[in-house]
């Protein structure tokens, strides 16, 4: 349930206000405060910018190490299909060395970029949630540490961090010059997260499949699976680059107008 009046926080009051929504009007004609700078160590803001480029550069490094997984994956299925059809003894055996360890490679290029990436990308979320709690802590369902430790919990953490990004999203939403709360469309957070989740889960039942096949033909089914799981992180990703983006480009704009304007309210 969200408030009456501006939808985007949880009512405190009985008509259903939040508490910024609650607050009585201040006295006609005041001024609106000063405007602070993620610079401004007053409001101890900081400013989300350089890891917001570091996670950028680090997804796109991701991006590049699936493309060369699809590969692999690609090659060991093109491979083994074709001793299905023409028979094992016409597989060159330098050839076949090369297909498995440039599939072993991919696996361990993308191991260190998704470790790089994660670590980057939850020093980022962490700032983010942190500003988030200094432009409207009312908005946000949980403390500023589950922004780090929710990505740990067993099956919660499919659930939990987009629940904390959607508290960050709210806050972080860019005030009208009025003070009225202008609804930003969370379809970039809303794609990442979906995207995430489903190219989480095919991998994990990809990875069971490659690791469980025997027979040549099971394992060129499962390379065809981990070809769909690596294409769906490619895609996760990309989604990802677009919310770090928006995201972090809404908190420098909220950070620009300041506090609310007084008075401002109804």
């Amino acid at each position: 349930m969200l408030c009456s009046t501006c939808r985007t926080r949880p009512p405190v009051t009985a008509d259903g206000r939040c508490a910024l929504c609650a607050q009585p009007p201040g006295p006609a004609g005041a001024e609106a405060l000063p405007a602070p700078a993620f610079t401004a160590p007053q409001q101890w803001l900081r400013s989300p910018d350089v890891l917001a480029k570091t996670v950028v550069v680090l997804l796109a490094v991701v991006v590049v190490a699936d493309l060369l997984a699809v590969a692999a994956d690609l090659n060991i299925r093109s491979l083994l299909g074709s001793a299905l059809d023409k028979g094992f003894v016409a597989i060159d055996q330098a050839e076949a060395d090369r297909a498995d360890t440039f599939y072993a490679g991919t696996g361990v290029l993308q191991f260190l970029t998704t470790v790089a990436t994660a670590v980057a990308f939850i020093m980022w979320f962490w700032r983010v949630r942190a500003n988030a709690g200094i432009f409207d802590a009312s908005a946000q369902p949980m403390r500023p540490g589950w922004a780090i430790g929710g990505w740990f919990v067993p099956v919660a953490g499919l659930w939990l961090p987009r629940r904390i990004a959607g508290g960050i999203w709210a806050a972080s939403g860019q005030t009208n010059t009025d003070g009225g709360w202008r609804d930003v469309p969370r379809t970039p957070m809303n794609l990442w997260w979906g995207a995430w989740v489903l190219s989480l889960l095919v991998g994990r039942y990809a990875s069971g499949q490659y690791d469980r096949a025997e027979t040549p033909q099971e394992i060129v089914n499962a390379a065809s699976q981990m070809a769909v799981a690596d294409l769906l992180d490619i895609v996760a990703a990309v989604f990802a680059i677009l919310f770090v983006r928006k995201l972090t480009r809404m908190q420098g704009e909220r950070a620009a107008l300041g506090p609310y304007p007084l008075g401002a309210r109804p």
